[in-house]
């Protein structure tokens, strides 16, 4: 049994498996999951685990280089978006960002319900 880290086997795997600028989803409950692209749903109850919860995870355990977020979480959800500190952060408008979904490796599901709390997270490198 693994000691730390990432415990989730699914992510765990997925995470193991990135390349540079290959991304993830971290997406809230009603975010559409494109067909084809594996979701790993770790939600459990409506709020349950929040967005934060799972982003946190995934940093400790990902090299992000970059991230891609929605216009409207600025107008619809301006909490959440002021928590976010990346180095690079690109804005899309929600119709663009749902259709960079088709491209990532894997859609994580939250719980959340708060309006777009979704993030694509783009690997970076540890060298």
């Amino acid at each position: 049994m693994k000691k730390q880290g990432m415990l989730n086997r699914d992510i765990a795997s997925t995470l193991a498996r990135l390349g540079h600028t290959d991304t993830i989803v971290i997406a809230d409950c009603g975010l559409p999951i494109p067909d084809g692209v594996p979701c790993i749903d770790v939600s459990l109850t409506k709020g349950f685990p929040g967005f934060f919860d799972v982003l946190e995870a995934i940093q400790d355990d990902m090299e992000i280089e970059a991230v891609t977020l929605a216009e409207e979480i600025k107008q619809h959800n301006p909490s959440l978006y002021e928590k976010l500190h990346f180095k690079e952060t690109h804005i899309v408008s929600h119709e663009e960002f749902k259709s960079h979904t088709h491209k990532a490796k894997a859609v994580i599901r939250t719980g959340e319900t708060t309006p777009y709390a979704n993030i694509i997270l783009h690997a970076g490198v540890i060298f």
